[in-house]
């Protein structure tokens, strides 16, 4: 039986990266007026927001502000307050910043997926400005993608603490209460030994072991001390009831994971959106083909409601076709590790 561990944002977030979407945002307002303060230029638009300074001697002020204490959007905001500046946010980076203001947090591409169906579906909206408004929302995806990036190898380059409970969770052996009556539960319904004698024995049992980083006399250890028991446990040895193969399904952009790696072949992981290693194959978009929109979207025909499509998107790359033939491989259990399971990923999900 197989392990297939799902890592979303919270697990980066538990090892101390700041790799939510609204440190993101902040960082975006940061290096952007840092920018415009280097370039001293009285109007800027880089394609999220436009400024156009009608002070221009407050720069240095501005950047006083966001060196304390104050978040850079703050600081602009208070700017903008007192008639030093005017601001203009485009559609996504408008949406982004509403949601983070109203509710803490943000999902940038649930953001950008309701953006796309409002002018996709707009009754009132002519074709042609159908077609221009996509266009444009699709440059501002494409550059916030190429921003994140950016700032996730910023991010990144700390070292990262190893966390016991789930450094064990990867590893753990399988227990009764996991099982659904409609997979492998029987399996610990059987006598202990039939129970032994399903699993790898020899060479590959060894093999196992060594993977996760066991040795050979705690696998004894653990089958002596169940052959004592007074008591009859019905926890079997260690040994057998650890997965046979786990892979870590990866929804972040970092390698975070990689810590935990007792062997070099302990688990596969694989980075379903890419990693911020190799940024030309990054995906980023939406994945919520189950939506009852979806297939309105699928029937135009300029093909930008599809260009940022998850599902079209993997198959540019082999690493949706390893996650398919691992869990049609065996049985296996799924842990989820950080992830919220949302509807931005809701078709890969489902598959699973």
């Amino acid at each position: 039986m197989n392990r297939l561990v799902l890592i979303g944002n919270g697990f980066d977030l538990a090892h101390g990266l700041k790799t939510s979407y609204a440190d993101f945002v902040n960082w975006y307002w940061q290096q952007r007026i840092e920018k415009l303060a280097s370039e001293g230029s009285r109007t800027s638009d880089d394609g999220l927001c436009s400024f156009e300074m009608k002070v221009q001697a407050v720069w240095g002020h501005l950047l006083s502000f966001t060196n304390k204490e104050t978040k850079a959007e703050d600081a602009i905001r208070y700017m903008e307050n007192q008639g030093w500046c005017s601001i203009h946010k485009h559609s996504l980076l408008d949406r982004i910043t509403t949601s983070i203001e109203t509710k803490g947090w943000v999902d940038i591409e649930n953001e950008y997926y309701d953006l796309l169906k409002q002018y996709a579906l707009d009754s009132v909206l002519k074709e042609e400005g159908k077609i221009s408004s996509m266009k444009s929302l699709n440059k501002q995806l494409e550059y916030l993608k190429e921003l994140l990036v950016q700032y996730l190898t910023e991010i990144t380059e700390q070292d990262s603490k190893i966390i016991k409970g789930i450094k064990h969770d990867i590893y753990a052996p399988f227990e009764k209460e996991d099982m659904s009556v409609h997979a492998d539960y029987h399996m610990f319904e059987e006598e202990p030994w039939e129970w032994e004698d399903r699993q790898d024995k020899g060479e590959e049992l060894m093999a196992i072991l060594a993977k996760y980083g066991y040795s050979v006399k705690e696998c004894m250890e653990w089958v002596q001390a169940w052959i004592e028991d007074e008591h009859g446990s019905t926890k079997y040895p260690t040994a057998f009831l650890l997965p046979k193969n786990i892979m870590l399904l990866n929804f972040n952009y970092t390698r975070t994971a990689q810590i935990y790696k007792k062997t070099d072949d302990s688990f596969e992981e694989i980075h379903i959106h890419g990693d911020i290693d190799d940024k030309k194959h990054v995906i980023f978009g939406y994945g919520d083909e189950m939506h009852s929109d979806f297939e309105t979207l699928k029937e135009r025909e300029d093909g930008e409601c599809l260009r940022h499509v998850k599902s079209i998107r993997y198959l540019e790359a082999s690493n949706y076709k390893k996650v398919l033939r691992f869990i049609e491989s065996a049985p296996f259990q799924v842990v989820i590790m950080g992830h919220s399971c949302g509807r931005s990923d809701r078709t890969l999900l489902h598959t699973i």
